[in-house]
């Protein structure tokens, strides 16, 4: 079982931007013990029927709701209500079957994955571009200013303090949730086509754009519009067309934004500067996931099972080929190994003392 960052290397070594302390034991012993806890369990670390029954739970829910809201026409609270449920849903499956499709985690079969990380197509985004931005960089260069585009700096919001101050970031702390419910929108309708045209996800080249993943995305853009605003205007007004596509998108950006910024984006999480002398961060890859990664209500079984196991992002930082639904049975291993080698792991117990932390983190880097 291959549980290694599969793409960390290459693109280290590409950007520049190295991991000391190679020969430690630390990462090697990890790996070994979670080898060692599938080897004896006999389980594959790939999805199982309790992510799949989930798929299709979160799947046929999406289907019949956006059904039910286009062409039956239900009453504006009940349409609204059925819009803002789109939004978790999509969310959910962002969380359980993309995010896994897309590391190769949601199933053995290589098909399987490839079609489930495309989901984010249906959903309005596109696996090449959330790959390059996602499994290669995030995951590489975790909180590293520059190079992560997860904390990128956007004109209203300071993620750490080596990002410009702005007399107004005094206020984001109130503010910032409002911003993460409309990511959705810039990311799908701005945030990919800047991807696309500059050729780049943030400062960083993405590889040549094959002619395929050229018509997917257009594909992707042309269709998307065509379901979700062209078609619902045959039957309702395009004001209200246009209010429950807006309340569908600021559920999901709410949701999806602010699980990963619990993730990374709190007080007790480090922010490497990257712009120091011979590009070396001084930490091996894995020891500076610990650093930079944080997580939260893993006691909560809805949460779990909502956000597919990324509130266990540490093990899924370590572990990215590993399915979340395997997450909790490892966690122990990852502590205990973390706590025998004296490497911090970061964990709030509640969703709510994660957002506490994320709020004042965001107040205190305002004024930093």
């Amino acid at each position: 079982m291959d549980v290694q960052f599969e793409t960390r290397k290459k693109v280290v070594a590409k950007e520049r931007i190295t991991f000391g302390n190679q020969k430690s034991p630390f990462f090697t012993e990890l790996k070994n013990e979670v080898k060692k806890y599938f080897e004896e369990t006999g389980v594959e670390s790939t999805g199982n029927s309790v992510l799949y029954s989930k798929a299709i739970f979160l799947i046929a829910t999406y289907v019949v709701a956006y059904a039910t809201v286009v062409f039956f026409a239900p009453n504006g609270g009940i349409a609204l209500l059925l819009c803002a449920y789109l939004g978790l849903a999509a969310a959910g499956l962002g969380f359980n079957v993309m995010h896994d499709g897309s590391h190769g985690s949601f199933s053995s079969k290589r098909w399987l994955n490839t079609l489930a990380s495309h989901s984010i197509n249906l959903l309005g985004g596109d696996a090449m571009l959330w790959r390059n931005k996602h499994n290669i960089i995030h995951h590489t260069f975790t909180n590293i200013e520059g190079y992560d585009q997860d904390i990128a700096q956007m004109p209203v919001l300071r993620l750490n303090s080596m990002q410009e101050k702005k007399w107004f970031h005094k206020y984001q702390h109130i503010y910032c949730y409002f911003v993460y419910g409309l990511s959705s929108i810039l990311w799908m309708f701005l945030l990919d086509y800047i991807k696309y045209f500059n050729r780049k996800v943030g400062n960083i080249r993405i590889p040549k754009i094959t002619f395929a993943e050229h018509l997917t995305f257009w594909f992707t853009k042309i269709t998307y519009t065509t379901i979700y605003i062209i078609i619902p205007s045959f039957y309702w007004d395009i004001q209200y067309v246009l209010l429950g596509f807006f309340l569908y998108h600021f559920v999901l950006g709410l949701t999806i934004s602010t699980v990963f910024q619990l993730a990374h984006v709190v007080e007790i999480t480090h922010f490497p500067d990257s712009h120091f002398e011979n590009q070396t961060i001084k930490d091996e890859w894995a020891v500076h996931q610990l650093k930079t990664t944080a997580n939260f209500a893993t006691g909560n079984r809805f949460i779990t099972w909502f956000v597919g196991g990324l509130n266990y992002q540490i093990e899924h930082h370590l572990f990215p080929k590993v399915s979340h639904v395997h997450y909790p049975a490892i966690q122990n291993i990852v502590k205990s190994v973390a706590a025998k080698f004296k490497v911090p792991y970061h964990e709030y117990p509640t969703f709510w003392t994660a957002i506490e932390s994320h709020t004042k983190h965001m107040k205190e880097t305002a004024v930093a």
